[in-house]
């Protein structure tokens, strides 16, 4: 069984910071594609950050200049540096990750088959 640990939420005042980790648990499992997808309250959960294993990124328009997401393929661990925080990021987080790209996008939860079970972000006005 592979299981995608995520470390890092916590509680920030907005114009903050925060990097989440994403860490596989097996070292022999290698996936074409990391995400992180984050669901707020009464919201649907929506794709912010994605990445392959050749480092080709994709990003949400809300979070484009303020998040960055990365991965060290020898820690078989994915990041996301969160910068310039809103109280609108405020939600659970979740890494994902995938075997390839689907007709479906980078960004769409369709496209992952394994997931983390969240760690919350919390921004205070």
């Amino acid at each position: 069984q592979i299981d995608l640990v995520e470390s890092g939420g916590g509680s920030v005042q907005a114009g903050g910071s925060l990097r989440l980790s994403c860490t596989i648990s097996s070292d022999t499992y290698s996936p074409f594609c990391m995400a992180w997808f984050r669901q707020g309250p009464d919201k649907e959960r929506e794709g912010i950050a994605s990445i392959r294993r050749d480092d080709t990124t994709n990003y949400a328009e809300s979070v484009q200049g303020r998040f960055t997401i990365s991965q060290d393929l020898a820690k078989n661990t994915a990041y996301l540096q969160m910068n310039s925080l809103k109280p609108e990021d405020s939600g659970m987080y979740y890494c994902a990750a995938g075997h390839s790209y689907t007709m479906f996008g980078a960004l769409d939860p369709r496209t992952y088959v394994t997931w983390g079970q969240g760690t919350l972000v919390t921004v205070s006005p």
